[in-house]
């Protein structure tokens, strides 16, 4: 079934909920039980981006497979590729463990780091997701305005409901 997945696809939002707790959205919980991973974000900081990257445990076994290929692009273009940096970046990760709802409690040292604050915009990458603050991924700007728009309008949403729900307490 691994086989068949096309890996981490979509996105969601999450506020941060009751107990200091996020909520991994259910398209990528699916896509963690369809690789036979378990409930465990592999969190790290992106190499590229400043937002925080999440994989599951069979990621982990393409990490060989994904450092030849950019050494490789590397060699073939005449660029300078530090392999032993590159592998710090892929292995140096931290292990959160989600329920079967998709709750998590993110550290705040990478809370701090990633620049969360109280909501994660997930987006799907294929064979990672990134995990972005709103404010953080507004400032991208660009290419990228679009999907921060997208997200505003969700997160209005989501803050709305927990306003309604805490309302109703």
């Amino acid at each position: 079934m691994s086989q068949q997945t096309a890996g981490y696809r979509g996105e969601g939002f999450s506020l941060r909920g009751e107990k200091d707790r996020f909520v991994l959205p259910p398209m990528f919980r699916k896509t963690f039980e369809a690789l036979g991973d378990d409930r465990v974000l592999c969190v790290t900081t992106h190499h590229k981006y400043p937002c925080l990257t999440a994989f599951g445990h069979s990621s982990i076994d393409k990490f060989e497979e994904i450092l030849n290929r950019e050494e490789d692009n590397a060699v073939r273009r005449d660029l300078d590729f530090d392999r032993d940096e590159r592998e710090m970046q892929l292995y140096s990760h931290h292990e959160v463990p989600f329920d079967g709802s998709g709750r998590f409690i993110l550290p705040p040292r990478y809370c701090k780091v990633g620049g969360i604050s109280d909501n994660i915009c997930f987006i799907g990458g294929g064979t990672f997701i990134t995990l972005w603050d709103l404010d953080r991924l507004g400032e991208m700007g660009g290419s990228w305005a679009l999907r921060h728009e997208l997200f505003v309008a969700e997160a209005e949403d989501a803050r709305a409901k927990a306003a309604a729900k805490a309302a109703r307490k």
